[in-house]
């Protein structure tokens, strides 16, 4: 009886053990592919500023040129 629960025991342990790693990586996947994101969507806003102030500075352009 004892040996039976030993072998319960260590084979619970490499299981956890085993199922404790690849949470791991996974976590590091989703966490790499939310900075990618993140920094996708910042490079998107900044080409946005970039373009209004574009368009403002052609406006006010256009105002002391008389158009």
């Amino acid at each position: 009886m004892k040996k039976i629960l030993l072998i319960f025991a260590v084979l619970f342990s490499l299981s956890t053990v085993f199922m404790g790693c690849r949470e791991e990586k996974k976590a590091d996947n989703q966490v790499e592919k939310t900075l990618d994101d993140v920094g996708d969507d910042i490079e998107d806003v900044a080409d946005d500023v970039g373009d209004g102030i574009e368009n403002a500075a052609d406006e006010v352009e256009d105002v002391f040129d008389g158009n």
